[in-house]
């Protein structure tokens, strides 16, 4: 992961004007295949977010089983921003947004955690993997009262998904969020690919509101191959 803020201030102005009649404003970012750099991506929103933010921002990872978004705060990946603080109970008085298979007696709960970064108004998600049982895994599930309780109780909700060559769950929540961000690598990602994902968030209530194009080089004209507002970025490594 690496610290991309000084190259979102256009992602940034244009995210910021979102409006949601629901409490706090919601992005996901998600790519079409691994390795795009999304991670980087939202942690680096959700840095510039919680700068903005007169309560908090969360960055909650989806990817519950890999905890990259964690990860990367917690080694540093953001010079000048501290690792992450003590575990919270993330559950926000609802039922779990995941699900353990096979499901444990007691169902398992308490499970998601909450972090503090010292120094910001920003909160990043982890799921405690160390507590699955052999054989046990664990997956994300329909839960709309924890998204609205958690838009009561922050300003942003910032979403890092796992890409769609792995997993599914960007499209399970993407009516959640306000905005969805593509992130796509240039020079190994099509347009067609491009654009079947963003028809498969719509599909699914969501609303695509920007594809930032990693490491551009042969494919100048990518962006301007696709509908709507979109935003292009060049940069070496990013990666997840």
């Amino acid at each position: 992961m690496r610290d991309l803020r000084p190259d979102l201030a256009t992602l940034w102005q244009s995210a910021s004007r979102l409006r949601s009649a629901r409490g706090a404003r919601s992005v996901m970012f998600v790519a079409a295949r691994s390795g795009e750099g999304t991670s980087s991506m939202a942690a680096s929103f959700a840095l510039m977010a919680a700068e903005h933010s007169a309560r908090t921002a969360w960055l909650v990872d989806l990817d519950l089983g890999v905890n990259a978004a964690f990860g990367g705060f917690d080694t540093g990946f953001a010079g000048g921003v501290a690792r992450p603080g003590r575990a919270y109970d993330a559950s926000l008085g609802c039922e779990p947004i995941y699900q353990l298979v096979p499901t444990p007696m007691g169902g398992g709960g308490k499970m998601l955690t909450v972090h503090p970064v010292e120094g910001t108004r920003l909160l990043v998600t982890r799921f405690r993997t160390e507590r699955l049982a052999a054989g046990q895994s664990v997956c994300l599930r329909a839960q709309p009262d924890w998204w609205q309780a958690l838009r009561r109780s922050t300003d942003w909700i910032i979403m890092d998904a796992p890409a769609l060559d792995r997993s599914d769950v960007a499209l399970d929540v993407a009516a959640e969020a306000d905005g969805v961000v593509l992130v796509v690598e240039a020079e190994r990602t099509d347009a067609e690919e491009v654009a079947r994902l963003q028809a498969g968030i719509e599909d699914q209530g969501g609303r695509v509101i920007g594809v930032v194009l990693n490491r551009m080089r042969a494919d100048a004209h990518l962006a301007g191959r696709l509908g709507g507002q979109q935003y292009r970025r060049q940069y070496e490594g990013g990666r997840r």
